[in-house]
């Protein structure tokens, strides 16, 4: 049996972070000083201590009007020797245990990052969990963010694809089941980003019974793969502007997220297709790239190898992609996100598994939501590279296969990073998708059927005018 937790009360705010180094000089002084485990936890706390609603519930749990939640952070202990899940819990004092009481929210990270990425949508999620008298938990998959960093491996013969697959997968999702079992939790609505989005669908393919609703953010490994390789911004994210993601559209209204449109959708493709169409021209990159993908390759190792240099490396990459954070939180998210790359390598090599030479998955998920009897919510950034042809395909086989609760957003002035580039949309949208009440799924409910008909209509309407303009 796993041992207690390792708690840790979120109480006071950690001295401010470093500047991000711009120099080598800086560098070495980073690499030296501000890098480590206690760092890392550091760096983390300080992106969440410093929003006031942890600030003023950082105490003990208690049933006092003033502290309606509990908020902890802690190492949760998996069955096996050193494994462990980084937990961020913030619990209701006074939950609701009636029959109609929402499912707790499992928010789950992209690929390389933490939970500390959620800092600007945490709030609004602790807000709802407050007024819904509900559970929020933000966790680091294993090998990843804060979690244990144990060893990763594939025995699978590398063509044997489904092998590999499955193998991959359940280093996450076992792990992923187990913290649900020690935390007592029937059902979970899991939010996740990119490659969390992914294995948030994996999880829900394997556990059906555990997931209430699937909120899949930008996610990874959707649609079925061109013949030709692109090197895979799930690693490099430099996005399409060479001065970052963060672009503002003034004729949109960037407050909210709007329901995907076939227009919207062809100017979005448009964009990534043009520069698809220039990363192709690098022939022998690719070519470099794919070699080194199969072989197991990670970018991480690259920073980590570098030693002194990391600091710098990471340095321009937050400055570049993070241009919508105020210089603050910028140099808090540069931090924390040196200190994560830093550590063992571990989870991180689980994407030449489950992606080909490329953003696209070996066994994509397009071919594989149909089973899904929940709903599932796909959401994009209007500048993502994330093709969202994807998920309206998607949400056409969800259909088709007689679940008629599927649905996708377009969210305005944002990119692969949509949490961050506009929180106010996100979390606005995350509330309404969280206060829904769904009818339970049934093919023999002509009722059910006939309501989720008329949207179904809509979206393979959109679905059929994009794939005639391919």
């Amino acid at each position: 049996m796993p041992s207690s937790p390792s708690v840790s009360t979120l109480t006071s705010l950690p001295p401010p972070a470093p500047q991000i180094p711009a120099a080598f000089r800086q560098s070495v002084r980073s690499w030296w000083t501000n890098v480590g485990q206690k760092q890392a936890q550091i760096s983390e706390q300080r992106l969440l201590l410093r929003l006031p609603y942890f600030s003023k519930y950082s105490k003990p749990p208690s049933t006092t009007p003033d502290a309606p939640i509990a908020v902890t952070s802690s190492l949760t202990p998996l069955s096996k020797s050193k494994h462990y899940l980084n937990t961020l819990a913030i619990n209701s004092t006074n939950p609701d245990t009636s029959p109609s009481a929402p499912s707790p929210v499992v928010l789950l990270h992209g690929y390389g990052a933490g939970l500390g990425f959620y800092f600007r949508n945490i709030p609004a999620l602790t807000n709802w969990a407050e007024k819904r008298r509900t559970s929020v938990y933000a966790l680091d998959w294993l090998g990843m963010g804060r979690s244990a960093r144990v060893p990763f491996s594939v025995k699978a013969k590398r063509d044997d694809v489904p092998a590999r697959v499955h193998e991959a997968e359940s280093f996450f999702v076992d792990s992923l089941e187990e913290w649900r079992e020690i935390m007592g939790l029937e059902r979970m609505t899991l939010i996740g980003h990119s490659l969390g989005a992914y294995l948030s669908v994996a999880y829900a393919l394997r556990h059906p019974e555990r997931v209430t609703k699937l909120i899949l953010l930008s996610p990874a490994g959707v649609p079925r793969g061109p013949n030709y390789t692109k090197i895979s911004r799930e690693l490099t994210d430099h996005g399409a502007d060479p001065e970052g993601e963060h672009h503002v559209h003034p004729d949109r209204d960037p407050s909210r997220a709007e329901p995907a449109s076939g227009p919207r959708l062809s100017t979005m493709r448009s964009g990534q297709k043009k520069h698809s169409n220039q990363e192709e021209s690098q022939s022998l990159g690719r070519r470099l790239f794919t070699y080194l993908w199969e072989e197991g390759w990670s970018p991480f190792q690259v920073v980590r190898s570098s030693l002194f240099l990391g600091p710098m490396l990471v340095g321009k990459y937050s400055s570049r992609r993070f241009q919508g954070l105020t210089e603050e939180e910028t140099r808090d998210l540069h931090d924390y996100i040196l200190n994560i790359t830093m550590a063992k390598g571990s989870g991180e090599y689980c994407i030449s598994h489950l992606l080909e030479p490329g953003a696209h998955a070996r066994m994509p998920l397009v071919d594989r939501v149909g089973e899904l009897k929940i709903p599932v919510t796909f959401v994009y950034g209007d500048h993502d590279w994330m093709d969202p042809l994807g998920g309206m395909q998607s949400v056409e086989q969800l259909r088709q296969a007689g679940n008629g609760e599927g649905k996708m957003y377009i969210v305005n002035n944002a990119g692969h990073h949509l949490y961050l580039d506009n929180p106010e949309a996100v979390n606005a949208l995350l509330v309404k998708e969280l206060d829904k009440r769904h009818a339970s799924i049934n093919s023999s409910s002509r009722s059910i059927r006939s309501t989720q008909r008329n949207n179904a209509l809509d979206n393979a309407i959109i679905f059929h005018e994009l794939s005639n303009k391919q």
